[in-house]
């Protein structure tokens, strides 16, 4: 079909038609061969013209980065110093009775726990007593009390004695291994633990209790130096070294809470109580 028989209504059909297909650009009639090698006339121009272009200087060679040096991980610091624990011993030490001892835990500001707890909890009941329980650390009741075991694990724990015939205004001494509060009732760190246990093996020491009972894991792990669970140390009596070359018997046990939380385990709680009773008695206490 030749040019003169389009006429203009055609032609702008024809590319409204081209538009509405998607066809935005006009080809040559004739295809092009893009890997074919120029002609001879074309690389001559090329050269005469690359040959009249002064000469630049050549690029600087791009530097060689030496490779970042990899980052340092580094192992978190603990908040306590070890050198505190060692500190806590040292005041331990100097403390030749309880009441001296209760005094200087007041005043010891080695552990960060005292920054955010409410009160110092030292113990209750009968200083002397034949048995001293042993605990984790205050809660809420205990923390704004300033006495440990009186909230609802320690009710429950006053009825567990009261079973077998002892309270805690004339059997009874109660403790924890820290004196004060972790904030939201957390488990206590390591190094917190380490600090106040110094503490709390002198305390030992100075009561001279004829059984020390362990409620909870924590408590236990910490004062027989164990990575034993509480399920399998529970009811098992062990052997307590002190700091001076004493010993007494110590009876691992399910803390209360634990008891409020699963009271299917009350009844094994229970076979604990009997077994140290009939421990008393034969170390004729009672």
């Amino acid at each position: 079909m030749t040019e003169a028989a389009f006429a203009p209504q055609d032609a702008a059909a024809l590319l409204r038609w081209y538009v509405d297909h998607g066809i935005d650009e006009t080809i040559g009639e004739e295809a092009i061969d893009r890997f074919a090698l120029p002609p001879p006339a074309a690389v001559a121009a090329a050269a005469a013209s690359a040959a009249s272009t002064p000469a630049s200087s050549p690029a600087a060679p791009t530097p060689i980065r030496a490779p970042a040096a990899p980052a340092v991980v580094r192992a978190p610091v603990p908040l306590e110093s070890p050198q505190l624990a060692e500190d806590a011993r040292e005041v331990s030490r100097r403390a030749a009775t309880i009441a001296e001892l209760e005094e200087a835990v007041r005043a010891f500001e080695g552990c960060a726990l005292k920054r955010t707890a409410k009160n110092t909890v030292f113990a209750d009941g009968v200083a002397g007593a034949p048995v001293m329980i042993v605990g984790e650390a205050p809660g809420a009741d205990e923390d704004r009390l300033g006495k440990p075991f009186v909230g609802v694990s320690g009710q429950l724990m006053d009825r567990m004695f009261a079973a077998i015939g002892m309270s805690r205004e004339r059997d009874l001494y109660i403790t924890n291994i820290l004196f004060w509060r972790p904030p939201g009732n957390r488990t206590p760190t390591l190094s917190e633990q380490a600090i106040c246990l110094a503490f709390t093996r002198r305390h030992i020491e100075l009561a001279r209790p004829k059984i020390v009972v362990l409620a909870g894991g924590t408590a236990v792990k910490a004062v027989l130096n164990t990575t034993e669970g509480i399920t399998r140390l529970r009811g098992k009596w062990a052997t307590l070294t002190l700091d001076d070359g004493s010993e007494v018997p110590a009876l691992p046990t399910f803390h209360p809470a634990y008891l409020l939380r699963t009271p299917a385990s009350k009844r094994q709680s229970w076979a604990d109580l009997l077994s140290l009773d009939k421990r008393l008695k034969d170390l004729g206490v009672r």
